[in-house]
């Protein structure tokens, strides 16, 4: 095969060099999950457990494989080898990752809605399976559930969440901090390096208070209100909805800070800056969940 004609040929395909790192990846991810499921069976059955050192090994794991890919992408990018095939491919790519992450949510927002207006009704002696109430004798279905069927199983919260205190303060930082990534955005498409950096490092600072106001939440649910993940499916779904959107948020603020220490460099040309595209997807993405989330787990 002549040179030209691998030069045609790689500018419709392009055909990554051999790699590990998919390999490093899955054994993290390995890790990662095999040292979750093993913290929460071990605190299910109440005995102590170290399992918590697998997960941050995983998490170790995971973070210095994805600095070493992501280096190599930049790497390229700013070298000029990122083709056109190659950019269209990261656009379907991050597309597709984006809609399975809508998928991911899809299922527990429908979990929540199932539980809500059917099974817990069902078991309250409600609707057309409510002869499940001979179960539970004496059971009256109200959500939030401040008591379970067996309160011998479970133990209720004594409260629930304030959703007008930090849910709606986190609320605002979120949505804030999606206009100031819009206004970065702007900023970069119109060549005004020192305007992207202060509306990173602002948008940087907006996710990273939200993380710290969601861990005063689950301090105070802990502590104060008796919201644990021992509470019954209430304690489950809030915990789940809530605790996986904000290891999203901890995902796009690794994304943002990235993209933040990028534009300290100088990367990012108006017409070449998909890696911040990206980011910028996924955060709105992640801003928009937890509208959804404050709605239908704080507020309804």
């Amino acid at each position: 095969m002549t040179s030209s004609s691998q030069h045609t040929e790689h500018d419709h395909y392009y055909v990554p060099t051999q790699s590990r790192l998919p390999v490093w990846t899955a054994f993290a991810m390995f890790l990662t999950v095999f040292g979750a499921g093993s913290l929460f069976n071990d605190m299910s059955k109440g005995i102590e457990s170290n399992a918590q050192w697998i997960l941050l090994a995983g998490f170790i794991a995971l973070a210095f494989v994805l600095y070493l890919w992501f280096a190599a992408t930049i790497k390229e990018n700013q070298a000029g080898l990122v083709n056109k095939q190659l950019k269209h491919s990261y656009v379907w790519g991050m597309g597709w990752f984006i809609f399975s992450e809508v998928m991911f949510f899809a299922a527990f927002f429908g979990g929540l809605f199932y539980i809500r207006n059917f099974v817990g009704p069902w078991i309250g002696g409600e609707g057309a399976k409510g002869v499940t109430n001979y179960l539970y004798e004496g059971f009256s279905y109200s959500w939030p559930m401040l008591s379970n069927p067996d309160n011998s199983l479970f133990t209720p919260p004594t409260e629930v969440i304030n959703a007008w205190h930090l849910p709606l303060l986190n609320t605002i930082l979120l949505i804030t901090s999606s206009i100031t990534l819009t206004f970065a955005h702007h900023a970069l498409r119109a060549r005004k390096r020192k305007q992207l950096n202060i509306w990173m490092a602002i948008t940087v600072a907006l996710g990273l208070t939200f993380l710290f106001f969601q861990i005063e939440e689950y301090i105070e649910a802990y502590t104060h209100l008796g919201l644990t993940l021992q509470s019954g499916i209430y304690g489950s779904t809030f915990f789940m909805l809530t605790g996986f959107h904000g290891a999203h948020v901890t995902i796009g603020t690794f994304m943002l800070i990235v993209q933040m220490i990028r534009g300290f460099k100088g990367h990012f040309e108006p017409d070449d800056h998909f890696g911040f595209e990206a980011t910028a997807w996924y955060w709105h993405f992640v801003d928009v969940v937890w509208v959804m989330l404050f709605v239908f787990v704080y507020i309804v």
